[in-house]
């Protein structure tokens, strides 16, 4: 099942907001890409992903969204401040494990 930029823009707490999905579309291709390729094509059926890599695709997704501009920043409001230092870097562990499995390796 491939995850739609309707799907992610729901989980953000942002159902029909255009430009979130408009955002969640170029991210699910991008990461969807990344994704594909690591895999070296395998665990995709005419394009579309394996469940568990599409489930990967859509959780890379959801952290690349959480800093769209994949810069560090800080924000002060009054005696308030946050620190946004993450950005997308590459697969998390789930991630990884789950691609691995398409992966093919080179064997010695």
């Amino acid at each position: 099942m491939a995850f739609t930029a309707a799907d992610v823009a729901a989980f953000l707490g942002k159902p029909g907001d255009a430009a979130t999905e408009a955002y969640a579309t170029t991210a699910l291709a991008v990461i969807g890409s990344m994704a594909q390729s690591y895999t070296r094509g395998q665990g995709f059926t005419n394009g579309a992903p394996a469940d568990d890599i599409a489930a990967a695709i859509f959780t890379a997704t959801l952290r690349f969204m959480a800093n769209k501009d994949q810069l560090e920043k800080s924000k002060t409001k009054g005696p308030f401040s946050v620190d946004i230092r993450g950005s997308f870097s590459g697969w998390n562990l789930a991630e990884t494990f789950v691609l691995n499995r398409y992966r093919k390796m080179a064997t010695s």
